[in-house]
């Protein structure tokens, strides 16, 4: 009946403050992920400023760590500001949000680093960090709740859908606004004190946003029930800890949000790191596709949440849950032919044997990367995997002995960190190098960079790489620079022993392609049209599913605990299975030797969704949030 009313009911357009509500209400998402792309993008100038004490490796775990730490808290946030937002007020608890995330992400730019404060200066940032995950943890609900409230209820679905454009809008701002800075300072000036400069500029979204939300008044639907004395008096208790409410906030985490996580952290998130880290495309063309991809795609958040108020919420969201579990092995199949089809080529051509000793090889699961391989196994599979090489593993090797990688005809020994712990570094090189030459003459598309070499250490290069058939008497003979010994250990030519013990300056010549090997995306074969199209699609997948996200949240929930109810769920679906993707899919394919197995995490939480929100989740369309107290 409900719903026969709403749609016979007629529709008409927005009003003044409700188009002020929807932008008030927007500005979060667009703090939430202007300030996470900020982050990610400058993570390793932070990492220089707070944690400069220690090796580069080390700084970047700690930097992942306090990354981490925003998302692990967000569900705790739902639970604080939710609790306020149902026994308060929603105006009220979403200004405290956006005051704290704001404060928060202006303090990181003025923060000084671990030179001037020590250890005080990483506690602060972690800290920092902490309050903008808990903020966050209740800015998306009372967002997503407070446009609801104000929304008539046949366009409930279309007024909630802006709120999830705005995430494309903070991505987009945090890389123009990035770009401006860097091209306007020198690369030492934005490394040194450049960087904190986007972080400062969010005081402008801070003003603007707490400015807009105090001049809103209270929902509708929260004023009138407090005036009718229906409110909750313990939201947690009665969201939570009665079972037929429970049973709401377990339907939607289940049913609803990890599979519309899933679907979306792969469609934006993953797709952008498989295409850079996978299939080795330059950062920015991988940054320019996907920002195509977005904005071409953006504008589909809004058609779904205006179709799920003519269908229905459900079937749009399954119908995308559905295509995405159908399609994502066949589009991430494509994409590496689109975007780098000599590495597609390769892998079809060239597969690698790991021969290891039985319980040699371990489940990598690295969700902080804080944990490094060790045995001679998982070191074979960590580099693989990593270079994007498909490999089966045999355990038949004789146990204590080193796990070897065959390529073609050649074979490679790898090495045990913990017996090798006097020489790891020595043996590392050795053994990478070793796999690459063996992948090059695989038909990878590797390259080599040039190699800096101290007159001093020339010979001895030559002897260790005669594969590339060098001459030392040609080089010597060719280019050369001049610096100063104390430049040369920084540049790690020398050893400082051996600094001290020559001339104060010293030769240096370039060698070209005698370098560092990389896997690379040849420019000239990546076929943007097809990677943009194909990039398109998954983003179409994740407006299907989260552009009707807030109202079904919002709309499963009685008044009185909506706010608390609705954001433990949509902060545990999207924080904890949308967040620990990245790492889950990694960890499978190392597990496998494959780059697609790790794809099986998001289908598999998708197809989880699709059956429980199928068979259990009722369609929300046509609720009456007036009379849902």
């Amino acid at each position: 009946m409900a719903m026969a009313a709403t749609a016979g009911r007629a529709s008409r357009g927005m009003t003044r403050e409700e188009k002020k509500v929807i932008f008030a209400s927007s500005l979060g998402t667009v703090f939430e992920w202007y300030d996470f792309y900020l982050y990610g993008a400058l993570a390793a100038a932070i990492g220089s400023t707070f944690f400069n004490s220690y090796p580069e490796a080390t700084r970047n775990i700690f930097t992942l760590l306090v990354f981490a730490a925003g998302f692990l808290v967000r569900p705790f946030g739902a639970l604080v500001f939710g609790r306020i937002g149902d026994l308060v007020g929603r105006k009220y608890t979403f200004l405290v949000t956006i005051l704290i995330m704001g404060l928060s992400t202006f303090l990181v730019g003025l923060l000084p680093g671990s030179a001037s404060w020590g250890i005080a200066a990483p506690i602060i940032l972690i800290a920092l960090r902490m309050l903008q995950g808990l903020a966050l943890g209740g800015e998306y609900g009372g967002a997503a709740t407070y446009v609801a409230e104000h929304a008539p209820d046949d366009r409930r679905g279309f007024y909630t859908s802006w709120i999830q454009t705005t995430a494309t809008l903070g991505l987009f701002l945090s890389l123009v606004v990035i770009l401006i800075v860097q091209n306007s300072l020198s690369k030492e000036d934005f490394a040194d004190w450049g960087w904190r400069i986007p972080f400062l500029l969010s005081a402008i979204l801070l003003g603007i946003s707490v400015w807009i939300r105090l001049s809103l008044a209270e929902s509708p639907t929260f004023q009138r029930m407090k005036d009718e004395g229906k409110g909750s008096k313990a939201p947690l208790t009665e969201a939570f800890g009665q079972w037929k409410n429970a049973k709401i906030a377990i339907l939607a985490l289940l049913g609803l949000t990890a599979g519309q996580a899933v679907v979306w952290y792969n469609g934006q998130f993953y797709a952008l790191f498989f295409l850079q880290n996978v299939l080795k495309v330059d950062g920015q063309s991988v940054n320019i596709m996907i920002a195509i991809a977005l904005a071409l795609g953006t504008i589909f958040f809004v058609v779904f949440g205006w179709l799920s108020d003519k269908i229905g919420r459900k079937p749009i969201i399954m119908a995308g849950l559905a295509l995405a579990i159908v399609t994502t092995f066949p589009l991430f199949k494509a994409l590496t032919w689109a975007a780098n089809p000599a590495l597609a080529t390769a892998q079809q051509n060239t597969r690698a044997t790991i021969t290891a000793a039985p319980g040699d090889c371990k489940f990598q699961f690295n969700p902080t990367g804080t944990r490094k391989p060790l045995t001679s196994c998982d070191i074979a599979t960590d580099f693989l995997a990593k270079s994007s090489v498909p490999y089966d593993i045999v355990t038949t090797a004789a146990a204590g002995t080193a796990a070897s990688v065959k390529i073609g005809t050649e074979t490679v020994t790898s090495y045990d960190a913990v017996a090798a712990a006097d020489k790891a570094t020595s043996s590392d090189a050795a053994f990478k190098k070793a796999i690459n030459i063996a992948l090059q003459g695989g038909g990878y598309p590797l390259k080599r960079a040039a190699a800096k070499v101290a007159d001093q250490k020339l010979d001895a290069f030559v002897a260790a790489n005669p594969e590339l058939k060098l001459d030392a008497a040609a080089i010597r003979a060719g280019d050369k620079t001049t610096v100063a010994a104390d430049q040369a250990v920084k540049d790690k030519l020398l050893t400082a022993d051996e600094a001290a013990a020559g001339a104060p300056e010293i030769t240096v010549y370039s060698v070209p392609g005698a370098g560092a090997f990389a896997m690379f995306a040849d420019p000239a074969q990546v076929n943007w049209a097809k990677v943009i199209g194909i990039l398109f699609i998954l983003v179409l997948y994740v407006t299907m599913v989260y552009g009707p996200i807030a109202a079904i949240l919002v709309e499963m929930f009685p008044t009185r605990i909506r706010y608390t109810g609705m954001s433990l769920p949509y902060h545990i679906g999207n924080g904890w299975f949308g967040g620990l993707l990245p790492a889950t899919v990694f960890a499978l394919s190392a597990y496998s030797g494959d780059i697609y197995y790790g794809l099986w995490y998001p289908v598999v939480i998708a197809a989880m969704s699709l059956v429980i929100g199928t068979i259990f989740v009722r369609d929300t369309l046509g609720t009456d949030l007036h009379a849902k107290t």
